[in-house]
C-alpha cells in the first residue's frame, strides 16, 4: 500500500466535501462524516451547507477553511488518512 499524503488528502477531501455540501450526496455525507469524523465534523458539514446556501460566493473562503480543519485532524489522527481518502473518492463519485 503505498504511503498517503495526509496535506494532500486534506486539500482533496476539503474541495469535495465543500461541493458535496450543496448537492443531493450532503444527506449521505452528513451521515458519513459524523460516523467517520464525529459529530463536531457533523455540525461544521451543516453550518458550510448553510452558508453556503446563503451564499455561493463563499465556496474558496469554505474550501480553504476544511482544508486547515481536515489538515490538524489528520495531524492529531494520521490514522484516519487512508478512511478520509476513501470518503472523498466515494463522495466524489456520488456527485453528479
Amino acid at each position: 500500500m503505498k504511503a498517503l499524503n495526509s496535506r494532500r488528502v486534506a486539500w482533496e477531501a476539503a474541495r469535495v466535501l465543500v461541493e458535496a455540501s450543496t448537492a443531493e450526496t450532503y444527506w449521505w455525507l452528513n451521515d458519513m462524516v459524523g460516523r467517520y469524523l464525529g459529530v463536531m465534523y457533523q455540525l461544521k458539514l451543516a453550518e458550510t451547507r448553510l452558508r453556503l446556501t446563503e451564499n455561493d460566493e463563499l465556496t474558496v473562503a469554505e474550501t480553504g477553511t476544511w482544508r486547515a480543519r481536515l489538515d490538524e485532524l489528520l495531524g492529531d489522527r494520521p490514522d484516519l488518512a487512508p478512511v478520509l481518502a476513501d470518503l472523498t473518492r466515494e463522495t466524489a463519485a456520488r456527485l453528479p
